[in-house]
């Protein structure tokens, strides 16, 4: 799994869209879109700023043995 898969994977299991990050990159949804999708490079800085909005630690995405489990509530 790229790095892309893993951020859009984590993203998509915390429910967080598109356009909160767009905005903490303070780049258009379509451009964050590009970088999600492998078409733009994501560079440190932004990596830096997407892991803090997913509130996740940048090691994660490097994991060889990446798995996105987080418990959700059935109440």
């Amino acid at each position: 799994m790229n790095l892309n898969e893993k951020i859009r994977a984590v993203r998509k299991a915390k429910s967080v869209n598109q356009s909160l990050i767009a905005d903490a990159l303070h780049i258009s949804v379509q451009s964050y879109s590009m970088k999600e999708t492998g078409k733009r490079p994501i560079t440190t800085r932004e990596l830096e700023l997407i892991a803090e909005v997913l509130e996740t630690p940048i090691s994660n995405f490097f994991e060889n043995e990446f798995n996105v489990k987080f418990n959700k509530s059935t109440a």
